[in-house]
């Protein structure tokens, strides 16, 4: 199954167009980290612990994890501009009733809904992204789509928690809601009509779940790139208490890591380009010895910086490397595979930060997060490596 221009599309222009999913990707990243800056003001507000505040946190990635194949296996037959378009519109609505949640079970239950559409528009719009340039763009334009997440932790997410500060939480919830309607409107206004395959279905999205490669990548996404979630959930105790600098470098440490995250998703698509597992197999290598390095130098400032960029960088490049993996494993059902992706990342969000902090409640140090990176890490290596083993002995086996 393929997605497929109309007729009165084509594929000149399509810088705006990327530009479009790259927004609402900047709107959605912005939300869905912004919250991790606003919890002391939430728990305020609400007189609740901020441990307790954190639920909006979980709520929200359990939206993430839902969401994407729900909506990407149910919504399968609907054109595809229509249905980002129908995306930026519920992230407007999650965010919305956000910001006006009258009490901290309402916004629990926001915070849910905002994260339903997350995943299914980062996947439908790989897909669209991929199917508006030449075959040999493919992985640059995924890659693309992916900037504005990264500039969301770059620019959006430090902007966001210093508005939530200055003039209200609610402030920054507000903000999402209205980038996330004209995400709309440039959706509807540069995005070319893109119809769904005659033979889209639920049932059709579903079969990629019985091939063995979209479940090696969505593995290899869920424990591997949990290595660098170990470490990011606790950079900013990290910086403080092991660094040694001040609370103000940390949103230093946050830029560096964002820029890092916004470089690879521009460069990123390069590697992409020439080989995909080879893409793969690079970004966990180097995140690996890259979170040990963090490991051994963490007490030193002047290496922190320039890892934490490595580190960004070459994550970034492993995300896009996944999305367009599990595109390739499932060319007649790309958006259920490709959302997915998204449910993959938001485990591995969860699985980092668990298992890190066990280390840390092991009375290990926060260093030790970097050491279940690595672990994490290498599993997911060795996911991918069992991954190409298994399809090299599929293609050769004879058929009686």
């Amino acid at each position: 199954m393929t997605t497929t221009l109309e007729p009165t599309s084509t594929r000149r222009s399509t810088g705006p167009a990327l530009f479009a999913l790259a927004l609402g990707g900047f709107g959605i990243g912005t939300t869905e980290f912004a919250t991790m800056g606003l919890l002391p003001q939430v728990a305020d507000t609400f007189a609740i612990s901020i441990p307790t505040a954190g639920h909006a946190i979980s709520l929200y990635a359990l939206g993430v994890v839902v969401g994407a194949p729900l909506i990407a296996g149910l919504a399968a037959k609907l054109p595809r501009k229509g249905l980002l378009i129908a995306l930026m519109l519920a992230v407007a609505l999650g965010n919305g009733l956000s910001s006006i949640a009258p009490n901290a079970t309402l916004l629990m239950v926001s915070r849910f809904v905002a994260g339903l559409p997350h995943g299914a528009f980062f996947g439908i719009a790989a897909v669209v992204a991929s199917g508006i340039v030449a075959p040999e763009r493919r992985g640059t334009a995924v890659a693309r789509v992916m900037v504005g997440l990264t500039v969301a932790n770059l620019i959006g997410v430090p902007f966001a928690t210093a508005a939530g500060q200055q003039i209200g939480w609610r402030s920054a919830y507000a903000a999402v809601a209205v980038v996330s309607v004209v995400t709309a409107l440039t959706l509807a206004r540069w995005v070319p009509r893109i119809a769904a395959a005659h033979d889209a279905g639920i049932g059709a999205e579903l079969r990629a779940f019985r091939r063995p490669q979209v479940w090696f990548a969505l593995l290899t996404g869920t424990i591997g790139f949990g290595g660098m979630f170990a470490v990011y959930s606790y950079i900013s105790p990290t910086t403080t208490e092991v660094t040694g600098l001040g609370a103000g470098a940390v949103p230093w440490i946050l830029a560096v890591f964002g820029l890092g995250m916004t470089a690879g998703a521009w460069l990123g698509g390069r590697f992409l380009d020439r080989s995909v597992m080879g893409t793969v197999f690079g970004t966990l290598i180097a995140t690996a010895v890259e979170l040990a390095l963090f490991g051994l130098l963490a007490t030193v400032p002047v290496a922190t910086f320039p890892l934490l960029f490595l580190i960004g960088f070459t994550t970034t490049v492993l995300a896009s490397a996944l999305q367009v993996r599990l595109m390739d494993a499932s060319p007649d059902a790309p958006s259920l595979a490709s959302s997915s992706n998204h449910s993959a990342l938001n485990m591995a969000n969860g699985a980092g930060a668990w298992l890190g902090g066990l280390a840390i409640a092991a009375g290990w140090g926060y260093q030790s997060t970097a050491w279940v990176g690595v672990a994490l890490t290498l599993a997911g290596l060795a996911i991918a490596v069992l991954s190409v083993v298994v399809e090299r002995r599929v293609k050769t086996v004879v058929p009686v």
